[in-house]
C-alpha cells in the first residue's frame, strides 16, 4: 500500500501524448503506464488488514491538517542518479509550495507508523516513475530528452490510499487499486472502499 496524489486524467493524457514518440527508443528500459502514474506521499509495503481502518482514520485526519496545492509535472531526473540509473522520473513543481507538500508526505508517513502499517522513512523527493531499468543505464541522454517537458497544472484536493496488485495487470504490471480518498484542507469527508 501507499498514499499518492494521482494526476487527472487530462494530466497523465497530456504526459503520454509527450513521452510516446520518445519512448520507441527504448534503452532496454520498461515503461510505466499513464494508469499508474502517481505521486508517492508515503510507502507501507504490505499491510496487515487488523491496521488499516486506523490507518484509514489516521490518514483522514493528516489530509484535513493539510492544503489543497497546485501542481505541475515538469523536468526529468534519475534514481539514484543519471550515471547509474534504475529509474527515470518526472519532477514535480508544487508552484513555490514545496514545504506544503513536504508536510503531506510527512503526515501520511506519520499516520502509518501511528497505524502500525509501517512505512519507508526515506527522504521525499516528489515525481512521477517513467520507466525502470533491471539494471542499472547511463540516463543523461533521456533526461536531457525529458527535461523540457512542462505540463498542465492541476490542484491537487485529496489523497489516495492505494493498494498494489503486483502481476495482476496487463503484461503482469501491478494493477492499482484505490482502496480511499482523503480531501485536503480541513474537509474530513473520506471514502473508503
Amino acid at each position: 500500500m501507499f498514499v499518492a496524489l494521482l494526476p487527472p486524467d487530462p494530466v497523465a493524457e497530456d504526459l503520454a501524448e509527450f513521452l510516446t514518440p520518445r519512448q520507441e527508443a527504448g534503452d532496454g528500459l520498461r515503461w510505466t503506464v499513464p494508469e499508474q502514474w502517481h505521486v508517492t506521499l508515503a510507502f507501507f509495503g504490505d499491510v496487515a488488514e487488523r491496521h488499516v481502518d486506523d490507518l484509514v482514520e489516521r490518514l483522514g485526519r493528516a489530509a484535513a491538517r493539510r492544503t489543497a496545492v497546485d501542481l505541475r509535472i515538469s523536468g526529468a531526473g534519475a534514481f539514484p542518479n543519471p550515471r547509474r540509473a534504475k529509474v527515470v522520473y518526472a519532477g514535480i513543481d508544487a508552484a513555490g509550495r514545496d514545504e506544503e507538500l513536504r508536510r503531506m508526505a510527512t503526515g501520511a508517513r506519520a499516520a502509518g507508523s501511528k497505524s502500525g502499517a509501517g512505512g519507508d522513512g526515506g527522504r521525499f523527493h516528489p515525481h512521477v516513475t517513467l520507466a525502470r531499468s533491471g539494471r542499472p543505464i547511463e540516463a543523461t541522454r533521456w533526461i536531457r530528452v525529458l527535461d523540457p517537458y512542462l505540463g498542465p497544472s492541476w490542484t491537487a484536493k485529496e489523497m489516495a490510499l492505494v493498494e498494489s496488485h503486483l502481476g495482476e495487470g496487463p503484461r503482469r504490471r501491478p494493477r492499482y487499486e484505490v482502496v480511499g480518498t482523503f480531501a485536503l484542507g480541513g474537509n474530513r469527508d473520506v471514502t473508503h472502499a
